[in-house]
């Protein structure tokens, strides 16, 4: 037994000291210390020895075993280190180097023209008012006198979800959810997404964003909507910019007009931003028709009122000089970092 256990220290030793690595040191301590181990099942046969034998077989297999430990905890330390300095010396960094710049978004330029919008509007008195997306047909169009019948209720113009439930296709809705609640004097733009079964293209989307204003209190003219949409346009492209007012219809406003921007590149002259006509359609607007007054519960004759609607992809095409609209959708990477 005595030289068995010389044996083993001598091969354990050995092996240990060529181990390459944890896990096979790991291994050989398995091998020799285990439960199942060589240095082990040794020990266990010591009952067969005789009483004057078992001391120093004690003793000797009690000092192979330190012997084993002390090497392989030794063992164990080196390997460690050796493999932390593998480590340091694969992930050290080159202080000399450029460090390297992360990209950092921006605001997308539909939230640009947005936020501008607002800041000029609250600049004026006007709230920001928000408003449901899936919208009855009351709202939408029975209140703002579109009957039935009318081409914007179409089911080949509109989102119908029931009959009586749509995806909005203008956010005037939240007008007549405001005069409904709110008595007059009232002052409100309402943005949002909308949404009309218009197929994609270059100045088209099912989805696009509109912002809406209304104003009701007493004496309200069509000179106040005028002197509004003025100074909304100069603090939007700057003092020298004109505005033209055409006659037009819109079912809910009486009188009504679509205002155009006198074309901020060409002056007027005429290019090939506005087709040549010197001026770009810019927003619909007129006074609060008094039967939408009626609906909301509103006295004609002691109120009016001004509405006006614009959308936002248009605000940022003409500021930005977006020739397709797609571009604002696509979240290309490209396109979005010139709005740092």
């Amino acid at each position: 037994m005595k030289e068995q256990l010389q044996n083993i220290e001598k091969e354990a030793l050995s092996a240990i000291s060529d181990c390459g690595s944890i896990k096979d040191l790991d291994a050989l301590r398995v091998k020799y210390l285990g439960k199942k181990g060589e240095l082990t099942a040794i020990l266990k046969s010591m009952g067969s020895l005789s009483a004057e034998e078992r001391p120093a077989m004690g003793q000797l297999a009690n000092s192979v075993r330190q012997a084993l430990d002390e090497a392989i905890n030794a063992k164990n330390a080196q390997l460690k280190a050796a493999e932390l300095d593998a480590k340091l010396s694969a992930e050290k960094i080159d202080v000399t180097l450029p460090g390297k710049q992360s990209l950092t978004g921006s605001r997308h330029p539909l939230n640009i023209v947005l936020d501008d919008l607002k800041e000029i509007f609250r600049g004026m008195g006007y709230t920001v008012v928000d408003g449901p997306e899936v919208e009855e047909t009351k709202y939408v169009f029975d209140m703002l006198l579109t009957d039935e019948g009318h081409p914007a209720r179409d089911e080949q113009d509109t989102f119908y979800i029931t009959d009586k439930t749509l995806l909005r296709t203008q956010t005037s809705s939240i007008q007549i959810r405001t005069m409904l609640k709110q008595a007059p004097p009232i002052a409100i733009i309402s943005p949002g997404r909308v949404y009309r079964r218009d197929t994609i293209d270059a100045t088209h989307s099912p989805i696009f964003h509109q912002c809406e204003g209304l104003v009701v209190d007493k004496k309200i003219t069509f000179g106040d909507l005028k002197g509004t949409l003025e100074i909304f346009a100069k603090r939007l492209y700057g003092e020298d910019i004109k505005l033209r007012f055409r006659p037009h219809h819109f079912p809910y406003t009486e009188p009504s007009a679509e205002v155009d921007l006198q074309c901020f590149k060409c002056h007027g002259a005429g290019c090939a931003l506005c087709k040549g006509e010197g001026w770009i359609e810019m927003l619909g607007s007129g006074l609060v028709h008094p039967q939408v007054l009626i609906n909301c519960g509103i006295d004609p004759n002691e109120y009016s009122g001004f509405a006006f609607g614009i959308g936002l992809e248009r605000i940022a095409m003409m500021r930005y000089n977006i020739d397709d609209l797609r571009l604002l959708y696509e979240n290309d990477i490209r396109f979005l970092s010139q709005f740092r």
